[in-house]
């Protein structure tokens, strides 16, 4: 059976007129989304969707994340789909039919789709199958031809932030050096990212044995929100077996090439059933008095 066809009314301005039309600014680069793993930690939330989908404050968490990057201009995203990805690919091409008033004109031939959207989301998403067993390393190194920008966003599909995006970029360019990793202070079962002269990680070390303490001035680990060279490409491989946060980005800190960006706000990952419910908490106690952005920047404070 066919898929009816979604016809979204364009926004007009008060007076009715069409909004006036303005030249396209330069396209952004690409934001590549880690959004294939299983999430077994989370089950059973993770036995029926795939973690990217899990909703926190009415919304998936991959909504949260894509609509922070949005708001710096960041709007174009690269999908690394895996586990139930017809899923997420589902999701984006109904978005209009689960959040949006609509009307069914069934009188037409085929049936036709009119939505009554109050928020048109200026987003560009490209969905990219990277495989069911492959981890990190490989799901990038999978999604190389559509990154066509000199350099690239990536991040987790399960962790937000009050993060600038822009610093972040901003960041980035100015050292010139291959990646640059978001640092953060979270609980103490993450990785540890040793640093050398200034911001320049000299090794960085995943899930070491002895944990860190969750305090200011204690080692940094890693948050995702990286920003990428495109010849990050060279230190990856199509490889199931290739894992980002092990041999690439050693590499790269022996190498010179990995600087971090010292995030001392918010930072939040959804890896257990207790981190879901204490995102939903914030974000549903927050969500009918603030604009996302508000929601975001105040957990930061609690």
């Amino acid at each position: 059976m066919s898929r009816p066809a979604i016809v979204t009314r364009t926004p007009q301005n008060d007076n009715g007129a069409n909004p006036p039309h303005h030249p396209s600014p330069p396209r952004p680069p690409e934001v590549v989304i880690l959004c294939g793993g299983r999430g077994t930690r989370l089950a059973p939330d993770t036995d029926v969707i795939p973690k990217p989908l899990v909703s926190v404050g009415g919304r998936p968490i991959l909504w949260h994340i894509m609509e922070h990057y949005a708001r710096f201009g960041f709007n174009r995203f690269v999908l690394c789909l895996g586990y139930r990805g017809e899923m997420i690919r589902d999701y984006f091409l109904n978005y209009h039919l689960h959040n949006a008033d609509f009307t069914l004109h069934m009188n037409e031939g085929a049936p036709r789709v009119v939505s009554h959207a109050r928020e048109i989301l200026d987003w560009e998403i490209t969905f990219v199958d990277t495989g069911m067993a492959a981890q990190t390393g490989s799901r990038i190194a999978r999604v190389g031809q559509y990154v066509t920008s000199p350099y690239f966003l990536c991040t987790y599909g399960d962790g937000v932030s009050d993060i600038n995006v822009s610093d972040l970029v901003d960041f980035h360019r100015e050292h010139g050096r291959v990646a640059t990793v978001s640092g953060v202070h979270p609980p103490a079962r993450f990785g540890e990212m040793i640093l050398g002269e200034g911001t320049r990680v000299s090794r960085f070390q995943e899930k070491p044995s002895i944990e860190l303490q969750p305090r200011a001035g204690a080692g940094y680990v890693n948050g995702g929100f990286f920003v990428f060279d495109r010849s990050i490409f060279d230190y990856l491989s199509t490889d199931d077996a290739c894992i980002l946060e092990r041999e690439p980005i050693e590499r790269l800190a022996a190498d010179g090439e990995l600087c971090i960006f010292q995030h001392e706000g918010f930072w939040q990952c959804m890896d257990t059933p207790k981190d879901r419910e204490m995102l939903d908490a914030m974000l549903q106690r927050r969500a009918e008095s603030k604009s996302h952005s508000d929601v975001i920047r105040s957990m930061a404070v609690n």
